[in-house]
């Protein structure tokens, strides 16, 4: 018999697949370049259009729903159009983090981004942290979808620092967080 973690686990998973559901097919849209559009997404997350800030926020969710990257590049796609933008880090910002079952081997992360995608780190969602070599500073990241990540606000980080333990079958020393199954090394 399941317990009712691993119950909320496969809900929480199949939830996740139906929103991934609901975003158009890019990998099969192949459409020719179009274009260089004049569209920045700046590092805290925030669109640009021209120079101006593109404020609405369902606007905003409709392009990061056509949002594809190939190699370093970014496109907005259509199945007859492919526009390049610029993005200066990644183009998702995760806002906040949810935990269930806090501290068990079921533990959940569930992050939510600023366009409004709600993920579950684990092994296809994994965490990953970069480090600068010159200040030290993390920078963390969140594989959203496809192949596309958010970086970590602050809080967010914090908040899942704050979480982090040692387990003894990782690195000696080192202090990481466990989502879905998966660990995931904060250092």
């Amino acid at each position: 018999m399941a317990s009712p973690y691993q119950s909320l686990i496969a809900s929480a998973l199949a939830l996740q697949q139906q929103q991934q559901g609901l975003l158009p097919p890019l990998e099969h849209w192949q459409p020719p370049l179009s274009g260089d559009m004049p569209m920045l997404i700046r590092r805290d997350g925030r669109w640009f259009h021209r120079g101006s800030v593109i404020e609405r926020e369902a606007l905003v969710r409709l392009f990061a729903s056509i949002l594809k990257r190939e190699g370093d590049e970014y496109f907005l796609v259509t199945p007859v159009e492919k526009w390049r933008i610029q993005v200066e880090d990644v183009p998702f910002q995760i806002t906040s983090l949810n935990v269930v079952a806090e501290g068990t081997p079921e533990q959940l992360l569930c992050f939510h981004t600023n366009t409004g995608d709600q993920v579950l780190a684990g092994a296809e969602h994994p965490l990953r942290i970069i480090v600068d070599r010159a200040t030290g500073e993390p920078s963390p990241y969140l594989l959203v979808r496809r192949n596309l990540e958010g970086r970590l606000s602050r809080p967010v980080y914090y908040q899942l620092a704050e979480l982090a333990q040692q387990y003894p079958l990782l690195q000696q020393g080192c202090h990481a967080v466990i989502s879905g199954g998966a660990a995931f090394v904060l250092e």
